[in-house]
């Protein structure tokens, strides 16, 4: 049975949500210890940026990277549903279910079912585009059913 999909819509749009936190406050605690001189960020000697400095940077380019999953993720139709597989689809395997929409990684399901999250860009997605319920695809040279796809 596939996932419903508006629940694990909802599912992945709170776990970006928390990363986007995270994020946020990871980059407010470092902002506060930079604004307090708590530690060394200018240039070192060698020409490196300092230790916070650089964290901050990390965390910014974290954040950006979960703010588009976002985007991505909001621009799934909840409502439609396909006979192939493409942008929005949920699929059921023999092995997992998977949703294709924003690279993720796995979402647990109000079932404890697990859904792999991923996006247009993953490779697993150039053997599933097209694909319909009934048809086979290989992963990790393994031929792998598709039970439904909505």
């Amino acid at each position: 049975m596939v996932p419903n999909k508006i629940e694990l819509f909802n599912n992945c749009l709170n776990a970006v949500n928390k990363q986007i936190a995270r994020y946020k406050e990871h980059m407010d605690t470092i902002k506060e210890s930079m604004e307090a001189n708590d530690v060394h960020t200018d240039y070192d000697d060698e020409g490196s940026k300092g230790e916070l400095l650089g964290d901050f940077e990390k965390y910014a380019t974290y954040l950006d990277t979960a703010q588009n999953m976002k985007l991505t993720l909001n621009r799934v139709d909840r409502e439609h549903y396909s006979e192939t597989i493409k942008f929005g689809s949920v699929i059921a395997t023999e092995e997992s279910y998977y949703f294709i929409a924003c690279a993720l990684g796995n979402v647990k399901m109000d079932d404890e079912s697990i859904v792999h999250v991923i996006s247009t860009e993953a490779p697993i997605y150039a053997n599933l585009k097209g694909k319909k319920a009934g048809d086979s695809f290989k992963l990790n040279d393994k031929e792998i059913k598709i039970l439904e796809v909505h």
